[in-house]
């Protein structure tokens, strides 16, 4: 699977961008609720990171920064310096937002990010970010558990009635991914980032939830 953009991962310095910080937010506890995927003959685990998992999040996270630089808003050389104390707050437990992480053995081999939006007025929306799997990992099944467990967070635990998220409007397999995964694309923003000076445009794209009540 190829990472597609977002705020962490490929999109532009907007709003969305706040997934990838920290932030305040209440502490909530809740089970821990695992996916598991058969790779091959070796099994994969998706699961909420911790800050535990601070130090792997980061070698991955930098490691996507700059394999795909067209796939994500940030840069390796403004995440390479991160003080470990804020990486490790960008995994704490918060009641609007969780990072997922597909580990196989204790390798940490995917991401994805789920945040509700802030205001009241949007705050039966979130969004996806930080989408990226190893490449060694990739066309296995590893994207569609993380998006699966992503989603499945927003309507059971922030049960919110949609999810949104910006793809590169090049990248075709991504674009085939969150299209597998219920999403359909109702915008494209010319010129949403440069890199290297190089226009790259967004599709923008959205999971529509069956319709209820967000809280």
């Amino acid at each position: 699977m190829v990472p597609s953009t977002d705020p962490a991962s490929g999109a532009g310095p907007s709003r969305r961008a706040s997934g990838e910080a920290g932030g305040s937010g209440r502490l909530r506890s809740a089970p821990a609720r695992r996916s598991l995927l058969s790779v091959g003959r070796a099994l994969v685990v998706v699961r909420k990171l911790t800050p535990a998992d601070a130090t792997a999040f980061q070698a991955l996270r930098l490691s996507g920064l700059l394999e795909c630089p067209t796939a994500f808003a940030s840069s390796h050389e403004e995440e390479v310096d991160l003080a470990p104390s804020i990486v490790a707050d960008r995994l704490a437990a918060r009641d609007d937002r969780a990072v997922f992480g597909a580990f196989q053995g204790p390798d940490l081999v995917g991401l994805v990010g789920l945040k509700r939006e802030e205001r009241r007025k949007l705050s039966h929306k979130a969004f996806l970010w930080g989408m990226y799997v190893a490449p060694a990992n990739r066309k296995r099944g590893v994207g569609c558990a993380l998006v699966t467990e992503a989603l499945a967070f927003a309507q059971t635990q922030l049960r919110v009635r949609q999810v949104g998220h910006g793809v590169n409007a090049e990248n075709m397999a991504a674009i085939a991914l969150y299209e597998h995964m219920g999403f359909k694309a109702f915008g494209r923003e010319p010129c949403f980032m440069l890199v290297d000076s190089v226009a790259q445009d967004e599709l923008q794209m959205v999971c529509m939830f069956p319709n209820r009540n967000s809280t």
